[in-house]
């Protein structure tokens, strides 16, 4: 009697006959989708794995492998609520929610008074070069200059240091699991991102990791230019 073609997987088509070859074939296809079955719980698990590695990258920058939309990351969204409420005795500028809405794109909004994080390698800053001053896009300050932004590689604007006599606030934020300082405006209590001690050692060691969108960039004026 013929061997019967039953079914077609990704090894190809599965013969299974009467005889003993018709059962060995059965059985060596079945350890083969079992062996595949493995690999891709495997590569699962390894998925996983690196997604927790890459959670605090405004973070790690040896963590880049994990910089997709996955890495998003460093978001607080967890904390929407819980974080989001400002504690506006302690700032310079303080305006209603409804005037921050209106003065301030929803992406803006998402990051500064929500907290979020971008994407790596989304913003507009993080591989910008030119000489000039960062700003605060909720009250205009002087955070951070050009001479301390160097390449961390982990796809987010990085300083060694705030602009000198920037109003920065630090504070430790415990979101997502994980002990982190935050960096926020000093003046009006936007969030900026977060501060981590794996900056240039021939400087402060500290790595200020910036988002793009809390950021206004000012060019310097052609006579201040090197």
């Amino acid at each position: 009697m013929a061997d019967r073609i039953v079914r077609q997987h990704e090894f190809g088509w599965m013969r299974i006959g009467p005889g003993p070859i018709g059962r060995v074939e059965e059985s060596m296809n079945t350890k083969l989708i079992q062996l595949e079955d493995l690999k891709r719980l495997l590569l699962v698990a390894a998925a996983l794995v690196l997604l927790m590695l890459g959670l605090p990258a405004c973070g790690n920058k040896d963590n880049v492998a994990a910089k997709s939309e996955a890495v998003m990351t460093c978001d607080t969204n967890d904390g929407l609520g819980k974080r989001a409420a400002m504690r506006e005795h302690e700032f310079d500028i303080v305006k209603d929610d409804a005037v921050w809405r209106s003065e301030l794109t929803s992406e803006q909004y998402r990051i500064v008074r929500l907290k979020g994080t971008e994407p790596a390698f989304s913003g507009i800053y993080y591989n910008n070069k030119e000489p000039g001053v960062y700003r605060c896009v909720g009250c205009d300050a002087v955070l951070f200059r050009s001479q301390e932004k160097y390449d961390s590689g982990s796809g987010w604007p990085s300083f060694w240091s705030p602009a000198e006599d920037a109003k920065i606030l630090e504070e430790t934020d415990t979101s997502l699991g994980m002990v982190r300082t935050e960096v926020m405006c000093g003046r009006c209590g936007a969030h900026l991102g977060h501060v981590f001690p794996d900056g240039p050692r021939d400087k402060t060691g500290l790595r200020y990791c910036i988002n793009s969108t809390a950021l206004d960039f000012e060019p310097a004026a052609a006579d201040e230019q090197p």
